[in-house]
């Protein structure tokens, strides 16, 4: 199956956003990954509805939006309505997660659920049937740049597991230190969107690094 590559705006030149941004526009990555941080359910800040809609206005790729705040059911249709072509919530900030998928579906949507490092996998067997999309946190939220959390690898087996147990093939997202290095083993764990920050911005050639990352 073909790896597809979100490269995260997180890592990007914010003075120079609409530029960083063309060059994915111009590259083979398949979305742009937006993280959205309170500084309440991660220790960072990033952005908002202002600037979630300018980045729409110049993106050429479907916007993979990523929410790492609390309290998510409350800005779903704002966020769809904004541009989300996926709008990923974390299991750990859900109260009601069936119905917060089902929301966001409701609003034309993917309906992606995240797992920060800490918690299993198992936590899906109940709503893997209802969600377009699984995101493996990699490292801990809330900062870019970190290295990547080793054991992430055995969790995706478990994934595959559950999935292939319920019969359902959604989207498998990893997000965290994702690198030239890594990327072959984690498409041989099945993983089929890697979120890259450093590793794409931080290139000198951001199309080039995308392709690498694809293999």
């Amino acid at each position: 199956m073909d790896v597809k590559v979100a490269p995260s705006l997180l890592a990007a030149d914010f003075g120079n956003l609409a530029a960083d941004i063309q060059k994915i526009n111009s590259s083979d990555a398949d979305y742009l990954h937006v993280d959205i941080m309170d500084g309440v359910f991660v220790p960072n800040i990033s952005m908002g509805f202002p600037v979630l809609k300018s980045i729409k206005k110049h993106a050429q790729k479907p916007l993979d939006v990523h929410l790492m705040i609390v309290n998510p059911d409350q800005y779903i249709d704002r966020f769809c309505d904004a541009g989300a072509s996926i709008l990923t919530v974390h299991y750990e900030a859900c109260t009601h997660l069936h119905r917060t998928i089902a929301h966001i579906k409701e609003k034309g949507a993917k309906g992606g659920v995240a797992l920060n490092p800490h918690t299993p996998v198992e936590v899906l067997a109940d709503i893997i049937q209802d969600v377009d999309l699984v995101l493996i946190m990699t490292v801990n939220p809330g900062y870019g740049g970190q290295k990547f959390i080793e054991h992430s690898y055995a969790k995706l087996a478990r994934l595959q597991k559950i999935m292939a147990d319920a019969g359902v093939n959604p989207i498998v997202e990893v997000d965290g230190g994702v690198n030239f290095e890594n990327a072959p083993k984690l498409a041989a764990a099945g993983v089929t969107l890697m979120v890259a920050g450093s590793t794409v911005f931080g290139a000198p050639n951001p199309a080039e690094a995308v392709r690498k990352l694809k293999g």
